[in-house]
Formats: C-alpha cells, structure tokens, sequence
C-alpha cells in the first residue's frame, strides 16, 4: 500500500477468504464480498443508531480487482451522512495480499441503513 492509496474510514471488520467461497479459478464470489460489507456496514450504523438496523439500499458498486483466496479482507466503513432515520456510509473493501505483502482496494460502495424500533418501523437515529 503507497501512501497515495489509504483506506478511507475505520476498519470495521476483518476476514480470511476461504476456497468454500471461490470460483473454479480461484476467484472470491463478488456477493461474498459484498455480504461482508454489508456486515460492516450493520456493525457500523448499529453503534451509531444504539440499535437494531437494517440496509436499505446499495449504490455505486463496481469491482476494480478480485480477491483471491488467502487473502485478507479488510472492510472500512465512513459515516458520510445521518438523516432522520437513516445512516449512509460510504464502504470501501481492501484485499491484503500477504503473498505479496500488498494491500489493494477491491470495491467500494454506498450503503443506506435504517434504523428501527422494536416493532421493526423505522426510529429516529439518536444525537451523538
């Protein structure tokens, strides 16, 4: 990793890619990808609304490079923005290729979470 290219957020979460999670060739499936971000999204908004969450919406995801298995999946989340009910965070995924003793950025993405009350409507996310 230069220092030109940094993760942007808090690392919220941290797997190991397994071969029960790739292609023939070798490659990680994108949805396994994306389900840890998700999870990491969850952690994330859930700290903050001091509850129960869930996604909403999914925006902008593209996959500049694949993750192979062995490597190290580091998932970083950045509150971009709280609205009344909702969190949106902006979720970057970062491969550690401990092979090459590199890490690179796999995919980034928007993620809308709402949060709930206990009857599962949406609630006010509390102040800081």
């Amino acid at each position: 990793m230069t220092d030109a290219a940094k993760p942007r957020g808090e690392l919220t979460l941290r797997t190991l890619a397994m071969p029960g999670d790739a292609n023939p060739a070798g490659d990680i499936f994108g949805g396994w990808v994306m389900a840890q971000m998700d999870l990491a999204s969850g952690i994330r908004a859930a700290e903050r609304a001091k509850g129960r969450v869930v996604t909403a919406a999914v925006k902008e995801m593209a996959f500049e490079l694949p993750v192979k298995i062995g490597d190290t999946l580091s998932v970083y989340t950045d509150i971009d923005r709280v609205g009344r009910t909702s969190i949106t965070l902006i979720v970057e995924a970062w491969a550690h290729r401990s092979r090459y003793a590199k890490m690179e950025k796999v995919t980034a993405a928007t993620f809308i979470m709402v949060a709930l009350d206990e009857e599962g409507k949406p609630k006010q996310v509390p102040e800081e």
